[in-house]
């Protein structure tokens, strides 16, 4: 019996009984529908923070930064030493690190400041001290003007680079270069009798450029967008008035080259800092994304088990519906026997048509998981309205393993009534009423 006629076969069997059919295909296209839609949600979830560890400069960056305590056993003790980040600390990394692609200093303030345009308009934002290979080590793109410039470092100069949204909140439709903008701060100190006190200051900056918008960070919360930048060493002279960098963020040639980079920046800061390196904390970005990756084989190694239940269910009524067929169909099959046909043929005859309703099942599957898994990418993006869009990614690889599983259980579940099928006397099988 040829393929495509055993197909044909197994396609008539079902037309034949459409309801009984598609009720025991359902265990299967509910299986894999589910499993489907799962793993699209989950992936997209993935592909959300992939985007967002993309806006932080990518997976091959780490940020260095100075801690004041650290783990000795089950006790937390405080770390003495003077020693701290500094300036050149960025330009030894630079020149000495040969798997180091970017560096990239910052004093920050994430909580935000007070900024008023020269209109009278204001709006709350944050500010970052940075130098002039921030935005190129972010790969982020300028939208007008320029950025700050190594010039603009070495003098301390008061030029600013504005987010998005603080320049629409600022100026509207209008361009900002050369406006003058002013940044009012709270800063706490001690009077002479020791008590706590908090005075105002304002600093001004002339705008040089407005940045592309960029998005929100769903790991910390800020928007970029709603960020004023000047040169960092502005930040130490007017802002800090010491010349202590809060964290350097280092960018790896590759994600490979993360873990050497680490070791050769350990060793730059050693060797700055009388040998000392425990006065920081580095932060991977790696290992956030990796630790996602476990939990999303964990999510799919679940799920797989649900579904392999449910196709283990729906393997059940196929069996059970090609031995009602057998039943129902013995004269046939005591016919085809008296006109020749072997045991082999009886085999592939009731083995495609199980095969052919897994299969049948597998596809209608699927596209029922396509269809769901966008309908739960919509009904998420409303629930958790955290991002504006949460992708539905249908995976490929998913998609071939449920169609071999389809035919795997149709094969498994469908040997039994076929070989029962196989094994039935022709002279037994006509007398059959």
């Amino acid at each position: 019996m040829r393929l495509f006629e055993g197909l044909l076969i197994g396609i008539a069997a079902i037309r034949a009984n459409k309801m009984r059919s598609l009720l025991t295909m359902l265990g299967i296209i509910i299986g894999i529908a589910a499993v489907l839609a799962m793993i699209a949600i989950g992936d997209g979830a993935k592909e959300i923070v992939l985007q967002d560890a993309e806006k932080l400069g990518g997976a091959n960056q780490f940020t260095i930064y100075r801690r004041s305590h650290k783990k000795l056993g089950r006790h937390t003790i405080p770390i003495r030493t003077k020693e701290y980040l500094n300036y050149g600390d960025v330009l030894a990394i630079e020149s000495e690190c040969p798997t180091v692609r970017a560096v990239t200093p910052r004093i920050r303030d994430w909580k935000g400041a007070l900024i008023t345009g020269p209109g009278g308009g204001q709006t709350r934002a944050g500010y970052n001290g940075v130098d002039a290979a921030f935005h190129n080590a972010l790969d982020w793109k300028i939208k007008e003007g320029r950025f700050i410039s190594d010039e603009d470092v070495y003098n301390a100069m008061t030029v600013c680079v504005l987010g998005s949204e603080v320049a629409r909140d600022l100026f509207g439709d209008s361009s900002p270069l050369g406006e003058e903008i002013k940044i009012v701060r709270n800063v706490r100190y001690y009077n002479e009798r020791g008590r706590r006190r908090t005075r105002r200051i304002t600093e001004r900056f002339t705008v040089a450029g407005t940045m592309m918008p960029r998005g929100r960070s769903l790991r910390f919360g800020w928007s970029f967008d709603s960020m004023v930048f000047f040169p960092i060493t502005t930040a130490q002279e007017r802002f800090t008035g010491d010349d202590k960098i809060q964290e350097i963020v280092v960018y790896a040639n590759s994600v490979e080259n993360v873990p050497n980079a680490v070791r050769e920046v350990r060793e730059v800061i050693r060797n700055r800092h009388k040998g000392e390196d425990n006065f920081v904390k580095i932060y991977e970005m790696r290992k956030g994304i990796r630790h996602l990756e476990k939990i999303s084989k964990m999510i799919k190694i679940a799920l797989g088990s649900i579904a392999g239940f449910s196709l283990l269910v729906g393997g059940i009524g196929i069996m059970n519906m090609m031995l009602v067929a057998v039943t129902e169909r013995t004269r046939e099959i005591g016919l085809r026997k008296a006109l020749g046909a072997k045991p082999f043929d009886i085999i592939y005859q009731f083995l495609s048509e199980s095969v052919t309703m897994c299969v049948i099942g597998g596809i209608i599957g699927i596209c029922l998981g396509a269809i769901v898994g966008e309908c739960m990418s919509v009904l998420a993006v409303k629930i958790a309205k955290i991002v504006p869009e949460w992708p539905a990614v249908l995976s490929f690889e998913w998609v071939l393993i449920s169609v071999l599983f389809s035919a795997v259980i149709g094969i498994s579940f469908g040997l039994y009534p076929a070989i029962q099928a196989s094994m039935l006397s022709p002279i037994d099988a006509l007398r059959k009423e």
